[in-house]
């Protein structure tokens, strides 16, 4: 078999370090590994992220029998720890973090298994149709996948290098389940993976990307046109892309004559779901060898042809409709400044974790400062009631955009009593949350309270939404802003 993987990396134009790195190589059992790890947190910081990730991939799949997903997130998980841990060792990198896209391939099986953190991306070629894979894991990749935002508006959103998850950030990656998004595919005779960075990403569309990857030329030099694709864009940040080709011969459809001319076979076109993800689905469809049965050589290329746009459109139709079911609000984390939470922020997270029952009480004795929020305060409790004696407020970071309060998924009942909120973009976020406002105060907000309403598809809903009534007075500014 050819050589059928190749990895480049390039510090792009503008920067003059390289905090990418990348993983193309063949394991001992005939496994291919591909990965893009791009760095996060400063000069030599998001370097050494990166490099602690990579070492830790390639050590822990040299050591995997079994199960490949399970050896893929131990990877991930203990690459985070090691990161997490060299943070608190040495002040200078402690704003490094990474983030990473990981595919390993089994060529002779026709299988590849995936795992994603971040904002990296893997695509799969398939009959010259490019679909991408993984979801980024950030408030604009958010609003692109769930077809909100165009890929243009996309590429050029002022916040499209913030994420949200990252290897080494923090340790909800060893108790969180969803953290890491995994799954497995066919990988068909003629499929190619691309696995790349927010360098590439960020400046080169789709189209181009897909108008590279299916000239006939070598994986160097379509890895080669990738990178320079996007310097010619003006080379941002540093670029990296991984390349895998599954080149054995193409397994082609049979065609024959029905015995009886009176009677017309229709074609079969069954897609196989393909992904089977730990915690979030894409599907892109396998085209099942179908028969059709003709007279002549020449209808064969009318029935293919309407085979194949048939099987494009129904990929694309189940990738957007699937796509449009992780509609999970995400909080923006600013890649150039992560930031860990302050002593006091950290305390009010955990009165929120370990209340008992279902009211919290805070007092300015006991929070006499404004509290500095630099990552959302979550709540994930069925029903809490805030209640504030004296005057208790929460208060942006100067280098956080992200909302102040965002109860989780759990959180169907929320009651706030005297509260301040100042300085957020959004004070309080909501995903299908009911919430009560009693005398809470939002000081410079641009958006007191999102409300995002998430509806089962195909089912008929009856609801009421809005009617809620807000009085305000000199020092509130709330009133009902949402996403519909």
């Amino acid at each position: 078999m050819a050589e059928n993987y190749f990895g480049l990396t390039d510090t792009g134009r503008v920067r003059d370090n390289n905090e990418d790195t990348f993983i193309a190589q063949q394991t001992a059992n005939g496994l291919i590994v591909a990965c893009v790890i791009d760095g996060v947190g400063g000069y030599h910081g998001g370097e050494v992220a990166a490099e602690i990730a990579r070492q830790e991939v390639i050590n822990q799949l040299n050591r995997t029998q079994g199960d490949i997903i399970a050896g893929m997130t131990a990877a991930f998980k203990q690459a985070s720890k090691n990161i997490y841990q060299r943070r608190k060792e040495e002040k200078e990198l402690e704003s490094m973090a990474c983030v990473a896209t990981l595919a390993v391939i089994d060529i002779t099986s026709n299988q590849f298994y995936y795992a994603h953190v971040g904002d990296t991306r893997l695509y799969l070629l398939r009959d010259g149709s490019l679909v991408k894979i993984t979801k980024d894991h950030s408030f604009v990749g958010f609003l692109e996948d769930s077809g909100r935002l165009t890929e243009s508006a996309a590429m050029n959103h002022p916040k499209r290098n913030e994420i949200n998850k990252a290897l080494g950030f923090d340790t909800a990656i060893a108790t969180d389940e969803s953290y890491i998004e995994t799954g497995q595919s066919p990988f068909l005779p003629g499929d190619a993976l691309l696995l790349c960075s927010d360098g590439l990403t960020d400046l080169v569309d789709k189209e181009l990307m897909t108008r590279i990857v299916t000239q006939p030329a070598t994986l160097e030099q379509k890895a080669a046109q990738l990178i320079d694709a996007a310097n010619r864009a003006g080379g941002k940040d540093n670029i990296t892309v991984v390349l895998v080709q599954n080149d054995k011969t193409s397994q082609k459809s049979i065609a024959r004559m029905p015995a009886s001319p009176g009677k017309k076979k229709e074609p079969v076109n069954k897609p196989d779901t393909i992904i089977n993800r730990t915690n979030e689905t894409a599907a892109v469809p396998q085209q099942a060898p179908t028969v059709v049965e003709v007279k002549k050589s020449s209808n064969w290329s009318l029935v293919f042809g309407l085979l194949s746009l048939i099987f494009l459109g129904t990929t694309i139709w189940l990738y957007m409709q699937l796509n449009a079911k992780q509609n999970q609000q995400s909080t923006p984390l600013d890649t150039a400044a992560i930031r860990q939470p302050g002593a006091m922020q950290v305390k009010l997270q955990n009165a929120i974790n370990a209340v008992k029952g279902d009211t919290l009480t805070l007092s300015d004795t006991a929070y006499k400062a404004p509290v500095l929020i630099s990552d959302s305060l979550v709540i994930d409790k069925d029903t809490l009631y805030i209640k504030t004696k004296g005057n208790v407020r929460l208060q942006r970071d100067s280098a956080y955009a992200g909302p102040g309060l965002i109860p989780g998924e759990t959180c169907k009942y929320l009651v706030i009593d005297g509260l301040q909120l100042q300085g957020f973009d959004t004070g309080i976020a909501l995903q299908n949350t009911a919430l009560e406002l009693r005398g809470v105060q939002f000081i410079n907000c641009k958006q007191p309270v999102s409300n995002t309403y998430l509806f089962t598809d195909n089912k008929r809903i009856t609801a009421k939404i809005g009617g809620v009534s807000f009085r305000a007075d000199s020092l509130t500014t709330a009133k009902p802003n949402g996403n519909k």
